[in-house]
């Protein structure tokens, strides 16, 4: 590629699919494994002033284990909206608490349900896959639209083949990520 005009068409594919990488990366980590993780709670979100926030910014939330979440709020009067905000996430889990802090135990995962959160990890990695491709789609057309504005066929041709292997190395890093949360979740 020598024409200088489609460096910056480059410069957006590699930036557009890297956070495709970074956003399919982190669906992985909330889709549970089995383990507990602070990042499970991501999608709860509790009523504070009025306000619907994430639970991490009411209170203080960790793994005292592999097998259970301690949500420890920062104001006492949280409680009760923190175990509402689990409820409605319906993440599949029961919170408890003791009067100061919320505990959540984390049953060990059946064959069936490891088996369903694996299609959950395939979906997920599908939709990063559209996403490289569409990155893909927009920028080959803007590589035509330069052709037209002037750029030669040959520079736009081996742009378009640059684009074509850029996507598939991607897609390759999805499939690993993939693969790499799929053996995760099979792990007993």
């Amino acid at each position: 590629m020598s024409d200088p005009r489609l460096q910056p068409l480059f410069d957006e594919l590699k930036k557009n699919m890297e956070a495709a990488i970074d956003n399919a990366a982190s669906e992985f980590t909330k889709i549970r494994a089995g383990k507990a993780h602070p990042s499970m709670l991501d999608a709860v979100k509790v009523e504070y002033y009025g306000q619907l926030v994430p639970v991490s910014q009411v209170a203080n939330v960790n793994t005292p284990d592999a097998r259970s979440i301690a949500i420890q709020p920062w104001e006492k009067n949280m409680i009760q909206a923190i175990e509402k905000g689990i409820i409605i996430a319906n993440l599949g889990f029961a919170p408890s608490n003791d009067g100061a802090m919320i505990r959540i135990s984390l049953p060990p995962l059946t064959e069936d349900r490891r088996k369903e959160i694996v299609k959950k990890v395939k979906a997920e990695a599908e939709n990063a896959k559209i996403q490289i491709r569409n990155i893909r789609k927009d920028i080959n057309e803007a590589i035509k639209k330069a052709q037209k504005d002037g750029v030669p066929e040959d520079d736009a041709k081996t742009a378009e083949t640059q684009v074509q292997k850029t996507t598939d190395s991607y897609i390759k890093k999805v499939d690993d990520l993939c693969a790499l949360k799929e053996a995760d979740l099979m792990q007993v």
